[in-house]
C-alpha cells in the first residue's frame, strides 16, 4: 500500500527554534502489485507477437511450380520459395514444375516453427480446418486422412459412421475415428447435402453443354470448319464466361477462330 500524508508544525513558542507537530493526515491508496505489473508487460508483449505473426499469416499462394511430390509443393512466388505440404488430392491436380499454380493456404503457427499447407479447393481446406479442430487430430493427420481417400468419401464415411472405412486410413485408430464421427457428423452433414447439389447441378450443366458443343460443332462444319478445329474452338468457347446456349457459344467460338 502506498501512504500520502502531510504534516503541519507550529513553533513551541515565539522566536523558539524548537517545532512541534500540530497535525499529520494520512491518506492511502492502494499500490500496483508487481505481479500485476507483470502481467501488463505480458499483455502487451503477447499483443505485438499476436501482430507479429498476423502479418505473417498467408491464405493463398499464387507462383510457379518448382518441385511437387505426393505431400509436398515448393512454389515459387517473386523469387521466395514457400514449401507447403499438401494431401495427395491436390497432388494430382497439379501440373508439371514450372506451370503456375494457386493453391488455398492454411498457416499453421507454433512457437518453434510455422508450417504451410495448401489446397487445391476451398472445401479441401475447409474439410482440413475441421479435422484438426477434434481433439487428438493435428495437421499431419488431418493430410493423411485427406489422402486416404477423396473428400466426398471422407465426408461421407464420417456422417455414416462407417468407422471400418475411417480406420482403413493409416495412423487413424479406432478412437480417433470414434472422435472425428461424434464431432463432425452434424458439421459435415450440410457439406455433404451441399455436395450433393453441386455434383447435380455438375451433371446438369454437363448434359446441357454436351448437347451445345454438338449442336455448335455442327454450325462450324457447315460454315466450312474442319471438324477438329470446329471442337477445339467450341471446347475454348465453353470455357469462357458467358451464357451457354448455342448462339453465345457459336459467337465466342467465331471471335476465337477468327483472332
Amino acid at each position: 500500500m502506498i501512504v500520502n500524508y502531510s504534516v503541519s508544525i507550529h513553533r513551541s513558542r515565539p522566536g523558539s527554534r524548537v517545532y512541534r507537530c500540530r497535525s499529520v493526515s494520512l491518506r492511502s491508496r492502494p499500490a500496483i502489485p508487481l505481479t500485476t505489473r507483470q502481467e501488463a508487460d505480458k499483455l502487451a508483449r503477447d499483443r505485438d507477437n499476436r501482430h507479429e505473426k498476423g502479418a505473417l499469416l498467408i491464405a493463398q499462394l499464387s507462383g510457379k511450380l518448382v518441385h511437387k511430390q505426393p505431400n509436398n509443393v515448393i512454389i515459387d512466388v517473386g523469387g521466395v520459395g514457400y514449401d507447403v505440404t499438401i494431401p495427395i488430392s491436390t497432388f494430382y491436380e497439379l501440373a508439371e514444375p514450372g506451370a503456375d499454380v494457386s493453391l488455398k493456404i492454411h498457416t499453421h503457427v507454433r512457437e518453434d516453427v510455422i508450417q504451410l499447407f495448401g489446397f487445391w479447393t476451398i472445401r479441401e481446406k475447409e474439410i482440413f480446418l475441421k479435422l484438426t479442430s477434434v481433439s487428438g487430430v493435428g495437421p499431419k493427420l488431418a493430410i493423411t486422412m485427406l489422402s486416404g481417400m477423396p473428400a466426398a468419401e471422407l465426408i461421407h464415411a464420417i456422417t455414416n459412421n462407417d468407422l471400418v472405412k475411417l480406420t482403413s486410413i493409416p495412423g487413424v485408430g479406432r478412437k480417433t475415428a470414434e472422435r472425428v464421427v461424434v464431432e463432425l457428423r452434424d458439421k459435415l452433414a450440410t457439406i455433404s447435402l451441399e455436395a450433393r447439389e453441386a455434383e447435380q447441378a455438375a451433371r446438369e450443366r454437363a448434359a446441357g453443354d454436351a448437347e451445345v458443343r454438338d449442336d455448335t460443332v455442327a454450325a462450324l462444319m457447315a460454315l466450312g470448319y474442319p471438324k477438329a478445329i470446329a471442337e477445339r474452338a467450341v471446347s475454348f468457347a465453353l470455357r469462357e464466361e458467358g451464357d451457354r446456349t448455342i448462339e453465345a457459344v457459336l459467337k465466342r467460338a467465331l471471335r476465337r477462330l477468327s483472332g
